[in-house]
């Protein structure tokens, strides 16, 4: 053991400069409240925007397929065959998302270091978003692409950049849709046209997207009117859909192409039936009823509004996620904790690596299923809890 000896010299450095974060666990639900040892507490670091981890349809919906599916794939597709319910899963989303076709991954990060690879090799050049997904970022190191990277929201540098490559390989623009630690919103738009004056290809990853932009929560493509002008939307199932998994919508014959190239579809087993089935009925909860959507903004739009007044520093949101800007790394935890022990509010600190050194926050993340006294109780957290530590001025 005496060669992993330097960890506990890297934990030491972490505790000291306030980055070692603690890990709570959880002994039931997502939910607006969640029980850590044996203890209620207001839940607002979870992506469960709509809800949707805990609706009772939900859950019927996946103990259903247990039932008539088991609980594995077996193995990977492409040898154990596809479950029908996977099937069923791929031409729902691509229809939701009003594309042809999709490809269903075991997550989030798999979908970007397993699709990106596939796009990008060698000889060719992405062109990635500054404040871009970690997922992002190891699927662009694993591809042995060029890697260009463009200031964040800076579309005269991403034109110069395009403009500037004397590269003979392909191209490849990818950009989060919203970004996941400051709640701005990428310009898809111009990103699009950029591609298509350059012959590039447009990669948007919509995970913060799914189910709280557009219509019925159809992601930023919706937002913008532009799906059919983006060549690949990635999204995930693991926030706003509330289960697991992160799927690829796009042209038909790339997600052929993707079924026979992309290594987590080839070398690890498909979803479990069971998560499959959740994603449908959410996806199907989303189709037939925009209230849960309605009600997150209207809680994003009140939180906001409240933490505002009471002289917080929210950053340039423009989606639910609310960063409250504390900058300092030590005081940002010393923030959280403090709101777990005293105050029973679970509010996660990002430091980093999570986000640029000195930009450190408490991202907040409102739900449908809070209510008003709910976000009156974390406001009010935090105004007594920022005054005794003094991060707002007593009155």
């Amino acid at each position: 053991m005496g060669s992993l000896d330097w960890i506990n010299g890297e934990i030491k450095a972490m505790k000291e400069a306030g980055r070692f974060v603690p890990i709570k666990v959880l002994q039931g639900p997502q939910g607006a409240w969640v029980r850590i040892d044996g203890r209620d507490y207001l839940n607002m670091c979870s992506n469960n925007y709509l809800g949707l981890a805990n609706h009772p349809e939900v859950k019927k919906a996946a103990i259903q397929a247990i039932e008539d599916y088991g609980v594995g794939a077996g193995a990977v597709r492409s040898i154990a065959g596809t479950n029908e319910i996977d099937a069923k899963l791929e031409e729902k989303v691509a229809r939701f998302k009003h594309m042809e076709a999709s490809i269903v991954y075991q997550g989030g990060l798999l979908a970007n270091t397993g699709t990106i690879p596939a796009l990008v090799g060698k000889g060719d050049t992405v062109f990635s978003e500054e404040l871009n997904h970690a997922s992002i970022i190891d699927g662009v190191r694993l591809s042995a692409a060029q890697r260009t990277v463009y200031k964040h929201m800076d579309m005269s540098d991403l034109k110069a950049l395009l403009s500037g490559s004397g590269t003979s390989g392909k191209k490849l623009i990818i950009t989060d849709g919203v970004f996941s630690m400051d709640g701005d919103i990428a310009p898809v738009p111009e990103i699009v046209e950029l591609s298509q004056r350059y012959g590039a290809i447009s990669y948007v990853d919509d995970a913060h997207g799914e189910g709280v932009l557009g219509d019925h929560g159809r992601g930023i493509a919706d937002h913008f009117n532009v799906a059919d002008r983006i060549d690949i939307e990635m999204g995930t199932f693991s926030k706003a859909i509330g289960s697991m998994g992160g799927f690829v919508a796009g042209p038909e014959y790339l997600i052929e192409f993707l079924k026979r190239k992309a290594r987590p579809f080839l070398f690890s087993s498909g979803l479990n039936p069971g998560d499959a089935a959740a994603v449908l009925k959410s996806i199907e909860i989303m189709e037939r009823d925009d209230s849960l959507l309605k009600k997150l903004w209207e809680n994003s739009q009140y939180l906001k509004k409240r933490l505002t007044e009471a002289g917080f520093n929210l950053g340039n949101s423009k989606t639910p996620i609310t960063p409250v800007m504390i900058c300092d790394e030590k005081l940002t935890v010393n923030l959280s904790e403090e709101l777990y022990s005293s105050e029973r509010v679970f509010a996660s600190p990002i430091v980093y690596p999570t986000v640029p050194a000195g930009t450190a926050r408490i991202r907040l993340m409102p739900s449908a299923v809070h209510s008003k006294k709910d976000l009156d109780f974390a406001v009010e957290a935090f105004e007594r809890v920022g005054r005794r530590i003094g991060i707002l001025k007593r009155n």
